[in-house]
């Protein structure tokens, strides 16, 4: 699905990628962790196409899209919400809802009725701005908004982040559905390590830009732990 080869990326003067190589499986949620500052959220841009490559390959589908716009990627059927969530807080929820169609890339013209289900809550505030809604709500807004997309691909960055438990669960139900019933492939940047053992099937952890471990959720080792995401 997603093969990234030799990824250098710079912020400024700090090299904050380091010859990145990782492979993500299709239809599998893969967790990628690590403590603040270790390039974790630098990858996720860079894979979306917000950040450009200095250097390496990123190959989507055996494609080299490398030097492909965010927007292009968006229609090879990539997915993202950034952490911050980032929706317009003054358009409603549907209109936020209706911007993620225009990167559909089966041309979609209306908000599927898949995403109510996933979360009613939207439905039930088709018409509340999105500045008014809770963090939660406006986190299952963003992921909404992205699923507008019918990705493949779906890349959600801390999505568990500052939101209150009973939403978090639910948010981890929809990763669950939608990598066991859609065979979307969802990658997770995330800290929090009880969320990620519980949602994840394999890892790669970060330290200083680099790959430190990887493998299926139930090899991450207490020495790992310890020694990488431990605060």
């Amino acid at each position: 699905m997603l093969k990234v080869e030799n990824l250098n990326q710079y912020y400024k003067e700090s090299h904050t990628l380091w010859d990145l190589s990782l492979e993500i499986e299709a239809g599998r949620c893969t967790c990628i962790m690590g403590r603040n500052g270790v390039g974790k959220t630098t990858f996720a841009k860079t894979v979306m196409g917000l950040l450009e490559v200095e250097s390496g390959k990123i190959l989507y589908d055996k494609e080299d899209i490398s030097k492909l716009s965010s927007e292009k990627r968006a229609g090879l059927g990539i997915g993202y919400v950034p952490q911050g969530r980032e929706i317009f807080p003054q358009l409603s929820v549907k209109e936020n809802l209706q911007i993620g169609l225009l990167g559909n890339r089966n041309g979609l013209k209306k908000v599927p009725e898949k995403i109510y289900e996933l979360f009613p809550v939207l439905k039930e505030m088709l018409n509340r701005k999105g500045g008014d809604l809770s963090g939660g709500q406006q986190q299952q807004l963003a992921i909404g908004r992205a699923l507008c997309l019918e990705p493949k691909l779906l890349i959600l960055d801390e999505p568990s982040e500052g939101i209150q438990p009973n939403i978090v669960q639910q948010i981890g139900n929809v990763i669950d559905y939608l990598t066991k019933e859609e065979k979307i492939t969802v990658i997770i940047v995330e800290q929090k390590l009880p969320f990620a053992r519980k949602h994840g099937d394999n890892f790669y952890v970060l330290d200083r830009g680099s790959v430190v471990a990887n493998g299926e959720m139930s090899e991450l080792s207490d020495e790992v732990v310890n020694r990488y995401l431990s605060v």
